[in-house]
């Protein structure tokens, strides 16, 4: 993908300010300080992210839990001060009007965050592009529930005709549900979004290389192992960077074709190419 700026600035918490890992492990899932460290995250985010926030959960159950804590250690109300708050519910009808309620607050310029589960209606087929979202967060790594019959009929299916062990498709199911849920926030070339994925697994080589290339290639190791106050810094740098005029001349030649690059004869033997293709 040809992009004029860098638009895109996807990042990897792996811990929070007091140096406890970000994980969504089930064995992590009712530690206190690990869900303190999301709910700080989502806070120091909601100072300086403009607009529209989206927070990706990784199951119904799990964004319950996590929420009800949040209630307890004052997060939620902390939350409340800096943007309006709104919850996915597995009711379509309910989830609709959320979201129209979201798309309002980020009109008025209120701002709203929405936190959302990771295989939802949102995350398959909502798009949050410009102000509708400027920050989206992947809390945990979204596995499929794996007692299914259907899943372990198909990983048998895999294990016995392609070789393909069942680890290695779950984690790139895994993989692909989290970029999926991420590139909710980009939806063209002059749109731009910060990507988190909040949990220490994505920094390991198996979990990383998974994600797509367009993720990949803006996805540095210096940033593949961050705090949740050197994500705020590196979060308030870009936003700063996109914040300066940007129009459709700064385009021309890179993501965008030029006049003459249009009328030039290599540019009309691949258009009469493709037309013959078609």
């Amino acid at each position: 993908m040809t992009l004029a700026r860098p638009c895109i600035c996807p990042m990897i918490v792996g811990k929070g300010n007091d140096q406890v890992a970000m994980t969504s492990k089930f064995e992590s899932r009712e530690d206190i300080a690990v869900v303190r460290n999301y709910g700080n995250l989502l806070v120091d985010l909601a100072t300086i992210v403009p607009d529209g926030m989206v927070c990706f959960f990784t199951s119904y159950a799990y964004m319950e839990s996590v929420v009800a804590s949040w209630y307890e250690q004052g997060i939620i109300d902390s939350i409340q001060k800096r943007k309006l708050l709104f919850i996915e519910t597995p009711d379509a009808a309910d989830t609709s009007l959320i979201l129209y309620k979201y798309a309002k607050a980020c009109e008025t310029g209120r701002g709203a965050l929405l936190l959302s589960v990771a295989r939802g209606k949102v995350s398959e087929g909502v798009d949050f592009d410009h102000h509708y979202g400027r920050a989206v967060v992947m809390l945990g790594i979204p596995y499929v529930y794996t007692l299914s019959k259907i899943l372990k009929a198909r990983l048998e299916y895999l294990r016995d005709q392609f070789q393909i062990r069942e680890n290695d498709f779950l984690t790139f199911d895994a993989m692909r549900h989290a970029a999926q849920c991420v590139g909710r926030v980009l939806r063209g070339k002059t749109d731009y979004g910060i990507m988190i994925f909040a949990d220490k697994r994505y920094a390991r080589a198996d979990k990383r290389g998974k994600l797509p290339k367009w993720i990949q290639e803006h996805l540095k190791d210096s940033t593949c192992n961050l705090s949740t106050e050197e994500a705020i810094q590196l979060s308030k740098r870009f936003l700063r960077q996109m914040a300066q005029p940007f129009t459709r001349e700064d385009q021309l030649g890179i993501s965008l074709l030029t006049l003459e690059q249009l009328q030039s004869e290599e540019m009309k033997k691949k258009v009469e190419e493709k037309s013959q293709q078609l």
